[in-house]
């Protein structure tokens, strides 16, 4: 029973019940032909997707997450209505629009005015619609006199540009992403990040797949872990997250194990700089130790000195900063904005200290990951990978990861 003055819960827009999506192989015509002769079934096929169901209710940001290969995709082109489920049920309420590939939906002869034009129509905009919201696409996508040519002749930048631009702008009620932002250049992925999350604040329902666990974090309130197909979690986001990150460590050291080295998404195989458009690191050091294998005692003081430059006084940073254990178990996590501090603007270089006064490891080896940001923490401009950036050593042998300050008290008879 609802208690009185509470809020009725939210209409659900999308549900999804026991939806099973199977991909057939048919084999050859002769093969074909020779089952159905001798009465035989048809192959099993592979199984994308297994007796999944969720329902959201509207203004909710939804993350869908899992390996490649887990049905993600799948299971938002079942929703988008590009392939039907081979049993199960789902529902959109309102207008959807989606960004699942590239190019997907365009006519690459037509302009890019006149795809605007044609996907607004086929939305179900009317004639007036579409010209009230063709000014807001040509503004946010930024293609100037480009967006009269063929959009075969764009660069797939250009095309995601167009594409949500589109998508965004034509007042859908529920907006399906499937990592179409990992292509283009920085700034124009930090439009998207602000108008993602403008649009879920506004009421809008979001379906968000990436492997950017940041990204997820930060734009939805429930998660759905795929794995082979089926559901292995469905809850709130911290909850999700956590147990997959955990999966995902766990899987990362089995392959250390057997001599394998899986490749870290969005991390160059150096750690080296990753730099985005408007703004870059341009040092990271331990400014009180030197040599290239730095290394400390156990309670020694451990600063870190950051520094970058950009082309634009006028935008606003903050940093990051995590430190590592060799295996990837996260051991501490820093931000100029947690820490309270006001974003960093109005020059065209800045340089900033970490300082911890004792390190409060007790052994091991250790990375450094520092991350370049917007004034939201939504968009990074840039990032560091360290790896073998210092090790810890103690003066006796003591067990665990960190040194707790501590003393014993025993009482007299």
């Amino acid at each position: 029973m609802r208690s009185e003055g509470a809020s009725p819960p939210a209409p659900l827009v999308v549900e999804v019940d026991r939806v099973t999506k199977i991909y057939r192989r048919p084999g050859s015509g002769w093969q074909r032909l020779g089952r159905l002769l001798a009465h035989r079934p048809a192959p099993e096929g592979f199984v994308a997707l297994s007796d999944v169901s969720f329902a959201l209710p509207r203004g909710e940001g939804f993350g869908v997450v899992g390996e490649n290969g887990a049905g993600k995709s799948t299971l938002l082109k079942i929703l988008a209505g590009v392939t039907s489920p081979t049993s199960g049920r789902t529902a959109v309420r309102g207008r959807l629009t989606s960004l699942l590939e590239l190019g997907a939906g365009f006519h690459p002869d037509f302009s890019g005015r006149q795809n605007i034009q044609l996907t607004a129509a086929l939305l179900g905009l009317s004639a007036a619609e579409v010209r009230d919201c063709t000014p807001q696409v040509l503004d946010f996508a930024e293609l100037g006199a480009d967006i009269d040519r063929p959009v075969r002749t764009y660069s797939s930048g250009m095309a995601m540009r167009l594409g949500f631009a589109i998508a965004t702008s034509v007042a859908p009620d529920v907006l399906i992403v499937d990592e179409a932002l990992s292509v283009g250049d920085g700034y124009f992925q930090k439009k998207c990040m602000d108008r993602l999350l403008a649009f879920v604040e506004g009421g809008g329902t979001l379906l968000f797949c990436s492997h950017a666990m940041y990204y997820i974090s930060a734009f939805c309130r429930r998660v759905l872990w795929l794995h082979e197909g089926r559901m292995r979690a469905l809850g709130e986001t911290a909850e999700v997250v956590r147990e997959y990150e955990r999966y995902l460590l766990a899987r990362s050291a089995a392959a250390a194990a057997a001599g394998e080295t899986p490749a870290a998404a969005g991390q160059s195989a150096a750690g080296a700089a990753v730099p985005r458009a408007g703004a870059r690191l341009t040092a990271v050091r331990q400014t009180r130790v030197t040599g290239e294998w730095p290394s400390y005692r156990s309670g020694e003081p451990f600063e870190l000195e950051i520094s970058w430059e950009t082309d634009d006084p006028a935008l606003a940073f903050h940093l990051g900063v995590g430190i590592n254990r060799s295996d990837e178990l996260e051991v501490f996590t820093f931000s100029t904005a947690w820490s309270g501090l006001e974003p960093f603007t109005g020059r065209r270089s800045h340089t900033v200290r970490l300082r911890l006064d004792e390190l409060p490891l007790v052994k091991g080896d250790f990375i450094l990951y520092i991350f370049l940001m917007d004034e939201r923490l939504l968009h990074v401009f840039d990032r560091r990978i360290v790896r073998s950036a210092f090790s810890v050593t103690a003066e006796r042998y003591e067990a665990g990861l960190f040194h707790a300050p501590h003393r014993w008290l025993v009482e007299e008879e």
